[in-house]
């Protein structure tokens, strides 16, 4: 009842600068009661979903709040995301086995396997050589996905990223190099060694009835060079072996499905149903922002997550759903934090369904991210300042002053902004379709007449860099659900795995050789 109010309460604040201290106290005393209401759920879990927003930092949570509320009207600080409703919550360090601030293989391996690796790496553990296949013998980890589907549990998979990306790859794949996604990327060493490229290892994933919903982006991988992709007339796919896994996928399992754009994935009716892959770009989906809407287009990831559990709550004995919004990490990559905002509030609404779609009395639900990003919230804005706009500060009197703030070069300023990155470069000859401008001592010559809020507009950054890197803070991992109660405190990543399995009661099946 308690996180049932907390959800329909999203969105309906008020302007704080109308609360009265009065309210203030008030509130905060009934924050206080109702949590010491709250009572464990002690059963078993059935079904888990565990959200994963890559990419997604304590700062990205923050200004994605912010935005929402201030696309709604309101001041936007006061606004509350879907699974900031979650009653648990606790801190996760990150890093790898061999690096202070981590990658997505290493990072959702440790989530998936309850064991922490190196970077880079696919669901081995961390003695493998990475890019040498034959160091990956016998140092397979056993992944949450394949138990659950060893256990009788249907399985499933979403996420805007390329489905042989290093998240969702991480989940039913184990490989000691994770840029090997299709056959085309393995090394002659690979090849004679007998390692599967990723999108092999999806399709022809071993263990139970197989994965029942794979939905994401990555269709290049699936299709033989030699045939041209769908949508695109100038693509073709990227496999050297001439084999089109789409059609082994359609061969394999009875009552399967594919699907390539949004009017084939509406058409589907998840009670006839059995195994789905959809393959909406033929690399990574698009970003929130930029999506393709109608029949020949992309459906969103909260449509997805919508169908995967319309699928997968089937079957009686539960089901493992991971969805991942993996282009929150994409655009944080490019600077630009208007795409990275936008796609975490998409991912909040698909925890929204989520929650909506389940039980807590029979469900874990946990949401985090893998890693953080150098992205900051700086200067000192006045309430209800455009988190996307420049910095504009209050007077002495504590009101909001009549024009931007100017930092010491005489230049107005964004409050999101890159510890490094793309935002600080001189533009290359002939080179201007990568988001650079032109920079005058470090800084853009006049900001003042740019539109910081626009869509396109990337972030200033302090350190030059082609591409803007990961952040080594912890992240947040917010639970809501059976078992959820034991989460709590300051984590190593690898936790979460161990929280889902003694949730569900899934013991470990052993090593896989």
């Amino acid at each position: 009842i308690v996180l049932f109010l907390a959800i329909s309460m999203i969105g309906k604040a008020v302007d704080a600068q109308s609360v009265s201290p009065e309210q203030w106290y008030s509130q905060g005393q009934k924050t206080i009661e109702s949590a010491g209401t709250i009572q464990p759920i002690t059963q078993r879990a059935k079904n888990v979903i565990l959200f994963v927003g890559d990419g997604m930092g304590v700062s990205t949570v923050t200004a994605a709040r912010i935005l929402e509320g201030q696309m709604r009207g309101m001041p936007g600080e006061e606004n509350v995301l879907s699974f900031e409703t979650l009653r648990y919550t606790a801190l996760s360090k990150t890093y790898n086995t061999n690096q202070q601030t981590p990658d997505s293989a290493g990072t959702m391996t440790a989530m998936m396997t309850g064991i922490k690796t190196k970077a880079g790496v696919i669901s081995v553990n961390q003695y493998v050589t990475r890019g040498n296949c034959a160091s990956a013998k016998n140092n397979h980890l056993t992944t949450f996905l394949e138990e659950a589907e060893s256990a009788g549990r249907s399985t499933g998979i979403v996420t805007t990223a390329r489905l042989t990306h290093a998240t969702p790859a991480a989940t039913y794949a184990h490989s000691p190099e994770r840029k090997w996604e299709d056959d085309h990327d393995l090394t002659e060493e690979a090849k004679t060694n007998g390692c599967k490229d990723i999108a092999t290892q999806l399709v022809e994933f071993p263990l139970g009835n197989g994965i029942e919903v794979a939905l994401g982006g990555g269709r290049r991988g699936f299709w033989p060079d030699d045939e041209t992709d769908p949508e695109y007339s100038d693509e073709k796919g990227e496999r050297d072996d001439g084999r089109n896994l789409t059609e082994a996928w359609l061969a394999r399992y009875k009552d399967a499905v594919f699907v390539w754009n949004t009017a084939q994935f509406d058409a589907i009716d998840p009670a006839k149903t059995q195994h789905l892959l959809g393959l909406f770009d033929v690399s990574h989906m698009a970003y929130e922002a930029d999506r393709k809407r109608g029949p020949d287009g992309e459906p969103s990831l909260s449509e997805m997550t919508r169908k995967a559990i319309q699928i997968l709550n089937k079957n009686p004995n539960g089901f493992f759903l991971m969805v991942e919004s993996g282009r929150i990490d994409h655009a944080h990559h490019a600077g630009n934090a208007y795409r990275a905002l936008t796609d975490t509030i998409e991912f909040s609404e698909a925890v929204k369904i989520g929650l909506e779609q389940t039980v807590s009395i029979d469900t874990l639900i946990v949401v985090t991210a893998d890693h953080s990003h150098v992205f900051t919230i700086s200067g000192y804005p006045t309430r209800g300042n455009p988190i996307l706009g420049k910095v504009i500060e209050n007077d002495d009197s504590g009101n909001p002053e009549s024009g931007p703030t100017l930092a010491d070069d005489n230049n107005p300023y964004t409050t999101l902004g890159y510890q490094n990155g793309p935002g600080f470069a001189v533009l290359p000859a002939g080179d201007a379709g990568n988001n650079r401008r032109p920079v005058v001592s470090g800084r853009v010559e006049d900001l003042g007449k740019i539109n910081t809020e626009s869509p396109g507009f990337h972030q200033e950054s302090l350190v030059p860099g082609r591409a803007e890197t990961h952040g080594g803070e912890d992240v947040a991992v917010y639970a809501w659900g059976a078992g959820a109660y034991r989460l709590r405190g300051v984590i190593e990543q690898n936790v979460i795995y161990h929280l889902m399995s003694k949730a569900t009661g899934i013991s470990r099946i052993g090593k896989i050789k």
